[in-house]
Parts: structure tokens; C-alpha cells; sequence
């Protein structure tokens, strides 16, 4: 039975606080993944319509930094509670344009109100400091002041989460953002950035478009008005945005792939870890750049965990995420169900055991069944390549030293995994495992007063925690001589 559909309407470009077709009226469809049908369409900006929003966005930067903290923080909170009440009408606009089920949508818009009240309240303890003088007759203060203008790309497989990180970390520092959403899902971060127009932020403060993505990264991070990038997305595109960023010397957070191991020692709570592993890794269809996907299990359990969690797999409930029950909807577009093909094609040559799942749901929509594969070869794409898809690939290890060397073999380093009832397996695993974050006996708890980021090519800075802060923020010496 489906849930009330939300009314799908086109979705304009954000700039100077007005919705606004793209000058030379340029759209692009969109369409539901879970029926294939175009639902709306999305406006192009071209260059004409970049100047502007840079245009825009310089005045609203220096109406929105001379704002005090305090105010900025309360007109923060007003857009997080205009969020909350409007979380029915974006999540139904959401699952229809990425296909995540209800349930996720809803909890991924309330999640993002209470990131924006996290980070709001975070800018008031953006602190300078004195500095004892070494002249008697100076006062040394160090300064912190926001950078300026940002640029931020996002991806469609949160399509709210993923900007409300980059969004409240430049609001709450005095900066201005322009946000190039992307254009398969692009009504409901528009919702977002509504919120915050109707919560009264000046002119030009947030901006909003859609268009090309190498045109417009091409064009908005080489130009003076931006200070600033932060990306998530691919390791590959990452680098050359990175690349571009540093050849103009602007500032860069990036936040890029994953491929997170899941080291499951002979001592672990099997039952917690199918539960905690397995409930991550179907999340949005397993669309999640921290999803658990290389599982790493002790020999003398892996039949019971494989047994269990396949279970767990098979228990999994697909459909349109509109209708009521449906647990795991459409991949996103049908790249992503065309790679998964592949991925258990892949994997099934390679020698490994298809355990459940592997092939495609019905003939409409990209619709694909949880699978799980055991004794999965180091040779094969879905141990090397990260699946972005509802695949869990099981491998087994007799030492906890082949696992962490495996876990560290590849050249990702963004999320990892745990199970042990053990301190010293723990420390072990804590002090040898290179990646951004790591979670023990749990699944991922992503709160916002954490850092959350990758190391090697899973990217650089922070979009969690304090941290996240710094990379928004110039540091200012000011030493002042007294005059008698």
C-alpha cells in the first residue's frame, strides 16, 4: 500500500534569495528510480547564471559576517526547526527522486535539523585568544575570521545530509555558500536551502545550483569571489578538484571514497555483529560512502556469521519506498544497478559463493536483492573497488594481523569496523587501523560532534566536530604597540 505522494514540482536555481530559471532556460529531467517515469525537471545554470550567484554571494558574505554570532546562531536554529516541520513534504520528495524507503528519508531531514542546531550552537565557542606580550607596552591577539565564500559539491546518495554538514559549518562561521547540488536529486536539498531563505538569512547568503559539474567546478573554484571548496564524492573527481583548488591556493575539505573494512574476531558477539554490520551495510540500498563492505571474519565462526547474515539479507523487504514495509528501495539510478550486475558477475568468475541475493528485482525500476558472497578472492572487483551497492563480500582470516593487513591493503581510508569482546584484539585493531574513523560492536553512530573524514585517498579535513570548523576560518595575528 503507498504512502501520500508528496507533489513533485521542477526545481530553479537559488540566487540572491530568488528562485530563478536558468538564464537561457536550460532544464533537465528527473526521474523516480523505483519506476523509471520523469517526475520533474531541474534547471541548468549556465555562466551567466554562475556570475550572478558569485555576484550574490560576495554581498551576502559581507552582510552575513558583520551579523553577530549570536544571531547567526539563532537564525540557524529557525531554519533547523522549519526543517522539523516540513520533514513529511522533503522526505516524500526525496524518496521519490533517490528511492531510499520513507523511513530513511524522514530520518535523514531530522537528522540534518539537529546537525544545523549542533553546529549553531558550536559558533559561539569560535574563540581568539590573547597572547602574553613580550613588550610590556603591546597586546598580541589572535583573531579568527571567517574565510570567505564557499563552494561546496554534494552527491545524490544523501541528498540533504550531505549538504547540511558543509552548509552549517559555513553558516555558523560568518562565511557565504553557493551549493551545486546534483541534478538527480535535486528537489529536496532545495528544500533545504528554502529553510534557511525563510528563516531570513541576508540576500545572497546561501546559493543553490545545478547544471554541468565539470563547467561549473570548472568555473566557480578558480574564480577570486570563492575562498573556499568542499567536496564529497568520488576518490577520482576529488583529485581533480583537489588539484584545481591547490593551483589557486584555496582551502579544500574532501571527503571522498570508501571501501570500509569490518574485522569480526574468533572472540565477537556474532548476533550483535550481523545486526549492527548488516543493518549499515542495506542502509540505503548500501549507497553510503562509510557502509561496512569488505567483511573480514575468523575462520572458526564464519559459516554462523555467513549463515546469519545472509538470514538477515533474506529478511529484507524491497519495493517503491512509498510503500508501507519496504525496507531497502531502488539504487538510484541504473549505473548503479548495472555495476552490481557486474560486481556479482565479477565475483562469481572469481571463484567466490554467491550465498543469497545477486540478480535484479523485476524488469522496472533498478531495483537489486541484498546479496551476500562468501570466500570472496582477493582478486576479485568487490574486494578492490568500493561496491556503493547492497553487497556483502565475507572473507575469512585465521590471525588478527591478516585481517588489519588486509583491512589497510587498499588505498581507501575512510570508515572501519570492529567486533571483539577482547582489550587486546581492540588495541591492536585501534592502534594499526588506517582510517578516518572506527566503530566497535556498533554500526555507525555519524553524530555531528564528531570528525568525520578519511585518510589516504578516502580525502582530507573534517566535516565533524570542532574540527570542522578550522578549514571555514583565517587565522589573524594583530600585535599592538601601545602609543604614549
Amino acid at each position: 500500500m503507498s504512502q501520500s505522494l508528496t507533489p513533485y514540482a521542477s526545481t530553479q536555481l537559488l540566487i540572491n534569495n530568488e528562485w530563478v530559471d536558468a538564464a537561457d532556460g536550460k532544464t533537465q529531467d528527473v526521474r523516480n528510480p523505483a519506476t523509471g517515469e520523469i517526475i520533474g525537471k531541474v534547471a541548468h545554470a549556465g555562466i551567466a547564471d554562475l556570475d550572478r550567484a558569485l555576484d550574490a554571494s560576495l554581498k551576502g558574505f559581507n552582510a552575513w559576517r558583520r551579523i553577530p554570532a549570536h544571531e547567526r546562531a539563532a537564525t540557524m536554529r529557525r531554519a533547523a526547526n522549519i526543517l522539523r516541520n516540513r520533514v513529511e513534504y522533503i522526505a516524500g520528495l526525496m524518496t521519490q527522486e533517490q528511492g531510499k524507503p520513507l523511513v530513511e528519508s524522514r530520518s535523514e531531514v531530522t537528522m540534518s535539523a539537529d546537525i544545523i542546531d549542533w553546529f549553531a550552537d558550536e559558533g559561539l565557542r569560535i574563540y581568539g585568544r590573547i597572547v602574553p606580550s613580550r613588550n610590556i607596552s603591546a597586546q598580541a591577539q589572535v583573531l579568527k575570521e571567517p574565510i570567505g565564500p564557499v563552494a561546496a559539491f554534494t552527491p545524490w546518495n544523501f541528498p540533504v545530509y550531505q549538504v547540511v554538514r558543509k552548509l552549517a559549518a559555513a553558516l555558523t562561521t560568518g562565511c557565504s555558500i553557493i551549493v551545486k547540488a546534483p541534478e538527480e536529486t535535486p528537489a529536496s536539498p532545495a528544500e533545504l536551502l528554502r529553510a534557511f531563505v525563510d528563516a531570513g538569512v541576508p540576500a545572497g547568503t546561501v546559493g543553490l545550483v545545478y547544471g554541468n559539474p565539470a563547467e561549473i567546478s570548472g568555473y566557480l573554484i578558480p574564480h577570486p569571489v570563492i575562498r573556499k571548496v568542499t567536496f564529497t564524492g568520488s576518490t577520482g573527481v576529488g583529485k581533480q578538484l583537489a588539484a584545481l583548488a591547490g593551483q589557486h591556493m584555496k582551502r579544500a575539505t574532501m571527503e571522498l571514497g570508501g571501501h570500509a573494512p569490518v574485522i569480526i574476531a574468533e572472540d565477537a558477539d556474532i548476533d550483535q555483529a550481523v545486526k549492527a554490520s548488516a543493518s549499515y551495510k542495506f542502509r540505503n540500498a548500501g549507497q553510503i560512502c562509510i557502509a561496512p563492505t569488505r567483511f573480514l571474519v575468523h575462520n572458526s565462526i564464519r559459516a554462523e556469521f555467513v549463515q546469519k547474515i545472509a538470514a538477515y539479507a533474506e529478511g529484507i523487504r524491497v519495493g517503491n519506498g512509498l510503500e508501507e514495509g519496504t525496507t531497502l528501495g531502488a539504487l538510484a539510478n541504473p549505473r548503479r544497478l548495472e555495476a552490481m550486475i557486474k560486481v556479482v558477475e565479477d565475483a562469481d568468475a572469481s571463484g567466490a559463493r554467491i550465498v543469497t541475493g545477486g540478480q535484479r528485482v523485476g524488469n522496472v525500476g533498478n531495483f537489486f536483492t541484498p546479496t551476500v558472497l562468501d570466500n570472496v578472492p582477493l582478486t576479485a572487483s568487490v574486494f578492490n573497488d568500493e561496491p556503493f551497492g547492497p553487497v556483502a563480500a565475507v572473507r575469512g582470516f585465521d590471525r588478527i594481523e591478516e585481517a588489519i593487513s588486509e583491512a589497510n591493503r587498499l588505498p581507501f581510508g575512510l570508515a572501519s569496523y570492529a567486533f571483539t569482546r577482547s582489550i587486546s584484539t581492540l588495541h591492536k585493531i585501534t592502534q594499526s587501523i588506517e582510517a578516518g574513523m572506527l566503530w566497535v560492536n556498533q554500526p555507525a553512530t555519524a553524530f555531528p560532534e564528531l570528525p568525520f573524514g578519511g585518510v589516504k585517498d578516502s580525502g582530507y579535513g573534517s566535516e565533524g566536530g570542532p574540527e570542522a570548523l578550522e578549514a571555514y576560518l583565517n587565522t589573524k595575528t594583530v600585535s599592538v604597540l601601545a602609543l604614549y
